[in-house]
């Protein structure tokens, strides 16, 4: 019989820009574990109505990211990729979850915290619930591991806090996932701003590259990319925050350690550093923007990915659904 591989799930939501942070912290990590772990990968579309979008541009994102799931390397064959809202078991463990969580540990999220202080115009209950379709997100599948960064670790203490009392009352329904802490990854931050990490949806763009910049975009925002007064190319992200993410990327795009960055770099000015660590980005993303471009021309390639991984995302979440509704006293459907 073969041997039974842990399950992983991972999403991330179609909106703002998906960065290098994006790929060398998250989707270049999944496309090592896919030979590794039963693996099922999500565009999670349904977390991104917490702001308002226009219409035809959240479909287009949803597609162009599934897109991107591809082309950086995810093989459909060996991973379940799929649409969020495309299997409404997620939707539907969250209102019974809804009825196992606290007012008061949703009101002490962080990222609720924040969100709202940023769009104060917009607090709606969806964001003050999203913790709660994340945790149904996760425990639908019998997740083993969740692959996280530092900002999401509180969610993913709250989903074991919910799956744990569902199982207190009811018996083990859920199993409760662990975080799991790539062996290769890294905190790519922010270009102009070193201290705060790059992020998708931050409003100046030359703060992050984004995975479908074009080559002169790339290499203008890394020349542009804040350094400091010293003209030394050494890791130090306290003193040297700027110079020390750029060695991040570098190193994560080149394969190189650390020191063998300093070393190349040794008497060098910032300008050729620069240079260097543009050419290193444009070396990975030319051929992921390719190969974006080629499926997102076809539309019925990537109807048919979906629809596939919407199926068999499917058949895992029912039984899940179905354990829990039989549990908390639904009457099955005839």
């Amino acid at each position: 019989m073969a041997e039974h591989k842990p399950r992983i799930f991972s999403g991330i939501q179609p909106s703002g820009n998906i960065t290098i942070g994006n790929y060398i912290g998250a989707i270049s990590n999944w496309v090592r574990l896919q030979d590794e772990y039963e693996s099922i990968y999500c565009i999670v579309d349904l977390h991104a109505l917490t702001v308002r979008n226009e219409p035809a541009e959240l479909r287009r994102r949803a597609r162009s990211l599934l897109a991107l799931y591809i082309a950086c390397g995810l093989d459909p064959a060996k991973n379940i990729l799929f649409v969020q809202s495309h299997v409404p078991a997620h939707a539907e463990l969250t209102w019974v979850l809804n009825c196992y969580t606290y007012m008061g540990e949703l009101s002490r999220m962080t990222q609720y915290k924040e969100k709202s202080a940023r769009h104060s115009e917009n607090i709606n209950a969806g964001l003050f619930d999203y913790p709660v379709l994340m945790a149904s997100d996760i425990l639908l599948y019998q997740t083993d591991l969740v692959p996280i960064g530092e900002d999401q670790r509180q969610h993913l203490e709250i989903t074991r806090d919910i799956g744990e009392r569902f199982n207190n009352v009811y018996g083990d329904v859920f199993k409760i996932p662990e975080a799991y802490i790539p062996k290769v990854g890294a905190r790519i931050m922010s270009l102009l701003e070193p201290a705060a990490k790059m992020s998708k949806s931050d409003e100046n763009v030359n703060n992050f590259i984004s995975i479908l910049d074009p080559p002169d975009v790339i290499m203008r925002k890394c020349r542009r990319a804040v350094t400091d007064s010293e003209a030394e190319v050494r890791f130090d992200e306290t003193n040297k925050p700027g110079v020390s993410n750029l060695m991040t990327i570098y190193a994560c795009m080149t394969g190189k350690g650390i020191p063998e960055v300093e070393k190349e770099f040794d008497g060098k000015g910032y300008g050729d550093f620069k240079q260097a660590v543009g050419q290193s980005v444009l070396d990975i993303l030319a051929p992921i923007q390719d190969t974006h471009a080629r499926l997102m021309a076809d539309k019925a390639y990537l109807d048919q990915v979906m629809a596939g991984g919407a199926a068999r995302a499917e058949g895992l979440a029912r039984r899940t659904l179905q354990k829990v509704y039989k549990k908390v006293g639904l009457i099955p459907r005839p």
